[in-house]
């Protein structure tokens, strides 16, 4: 059922608040916080593992079941830990011995699975950051075999970690492709939810192209939609297709009221973002992101009637980063505030019509244009200013670190 919509619907909002971020209520890193053990009982959806996990594409092959999936790709899981260091902080002046305390720290939980013959193991970034000690097991290998970090791209929440490993011990999984994922395909997901190694889980794609933030403010475009449980400590676990091949990397789930676990809306990070980057993290360590330098909102016809706005779609500038690449293009960001619905909403900036020839619907649609883009890469931007068309020849720059180093607007 439909259900009606303000002119401020959640998105241009969000656009607003975390430079084109669809905000989702209750959404989490599933990857880690301690593990313990507790008086609370955990329910974990069993799939039924002699049924067929059909292909939906309407070929007369059947797919595998989820046992010939877990048998074929289980032992290619890796079950991650990483020591977190208390940290230190200055003693209280109130503290009568003056001893310096810790806060933190303890042992961290996720998954991961392996790539190559090489040791390579793919996970989220979310699992190992900060760790000062890193161990993996791989398959049904009770033994922990230190790791290091290779490289990371905390913008699309991924990392790549090496273990040094016998070849018996390292199983390398088939890496699909995930533009060619359908809503409606059927999926495993193979992880160590709360602690519990090599746990598997079944359901389907439930959505495409959701966008969710990465753990340091940025969007992750392309977003694999799935009901297939996954709970804190499956982050960097394989969403796996009918084929055994994996589509993607668990990353993040939507709780319901005050619990932390599954209801059924689990997000991975498609497998093509990360075959995209492998080469660079094993060669560079890091990924290079384009940057923008704007935040933005998504116009709607029912919005533009209520701002006398000249059109009833593209991208309202909200903030321009200063000294960013758009900044020195000559976007311009909002120069008054109106409060709409109890929202305040910045007015008078340059409104986003096309890309490079490309008409720009929403704050969702640059995003991803800039995510495909590389530094250096030229925008031609078509923008109205005062109900007067212009253009503006943008050179993106490399994205910072985080948000909070990219100024009073996240920016993309």
């Amino acid at each position: 059922m439909n259900q009606p919509q303000s002119p401020l619907h959640r998105p241009f909002v969000a656009a607003i608040l975390g430079g084109a971020i669809v905000a989702v209520v209750g959404l989490v890193a599933i990857a880690t916080g301690l593990v313990s053990s507790g008086g609370d009982s955990t329910t974990i959806r069993e799939p039924s593992l002699s049924s067929p996990i059909a292909n939906t594409s309407g070929e007369e092959e059947s797919g595998n079941t989820v046992n010939e999936i877990y048998k074929a790709d289980g032992n290619g899981v890796a079950f991650v830990e990483s020591q977190i260091a208390p940290e230190e902080v200055e003693p209280s002046p109130f503290d009568p011995f003056g001893e310096e305390e810790s806060q933190g720290g303890g042992t961290a939980t996720g998954s991961g699975f392996v790539i190559d013959n090489e040791g390579h193991v793919l996970t989220n970034n979310h699992v190992v950051e900060g760790a000062d000690e890193i161990t993996v097991k791989l398959g049904e290998s009770d033994t922990p075999r230190t790791a290091e970090v290779v490289g990371a791209d905390p913008s699309n929440d991924l990392a790549l970690l090496k273990v040094d490993a016998p070849a018996s011990e390292l199983h390398p999984l088939k890496l699909g492709n995930s533009s060619q994922v359908e809503v409606g395909d059927p999926v495993v997901a193979i992880g160590n939810p709360f602690g519990l190694d090599r746990t598997v889980t079944a359901g389907i794609v439930s959505a495409l192209q959701r966008q969710i933030q990465a753990p340091d403010g940025f969007s992750i475009s392309n977003v694999i939609q799935t009901d297939a449980a996954i709970n804190p400590g499956n982050s960097g676990g394989p969403l796996i297709n009918s084929a055994g091949e994996v589509i993607g990397i668990n990353s993040q789930i939507e709780t319901g009221g005050s619990g932390n676990g599954n209801v059924g809306i689990g997000f991975s990070i498609p497998i093509n973002t990360a075959k995209a980057e492998i080469q660079s993290l094993i060669e560079n360590g890091e990924v290079e992101h384009a940057y923008l330098g704007i935040s933005g909102g998504d116009i709607t016809p029912e919005l533009a009637q209520d701002l006398n706005l000249p059109v009833e779609e593209g991208v309202i500038v909200q903030e321009v980063v200063k000294d960013g690449p758009a900044d020195k293009a000559g976007i311009q960001g909002s120069t008054k505030s109106a409060s709409i619905e109890g929202v305040e909403i910045g007015l008078g900036g340059d409104i986003i019509t096309e890309i490079d020839g490309q008409k720009i619907k929403d704050m969702e649609q640059v995003v991803t244009m800039v995510g495909e883009a590389k530094p250096g890469d030229e925008f031609e931007i078509t923008l109205l200013r005062e109900g007067k068309e212009k253009k503006a020849t943008v050179t993106l720059g490399k994205r910072p670190s985080s948000t909070d180093e990219a100024g009073s607007s996240p920016g993309e």
